[in-house]
């Protein structure tokens, strides 16, 4: 009788294991957090598309475009 409960036991802690491991905490959620910390700020996107240009990696015609798209995306607060 006591291994029935031994194993009823063990069988337990291993099936909360099992429930905790598939149902725990979503990881992607510090991935989705760390894409956004690491996304280019306005101005740096900004900065570094003038050294393209500087550089004649693009043209005129690409830059004006480019910077054009950068700060119709950017928010109200970016923009100042």
């Amino acid at each position: 009788m006591k291994a029935a409960k031994l194993f009823a036991g063990i069988l337990a802690v291993v099936f909360g294991f099992g429930v905790a491991a598939c149902c725990g905490p979503d990881n992607t959620t510090e991935i989705k957090k760390t894409e956004i910390i690491n996304q280019p700020t306005v101005g740096q996107q900004l900065e570094d598309l003038e050294k393209a240009y500087k550089n004649g990696a693009i043209n005129k015609e690409e830059y004006e475009k480019t910077k054009k798209g950068i700060l119709e995306k950017a928010s109200p607060a970016e923009k100042k």
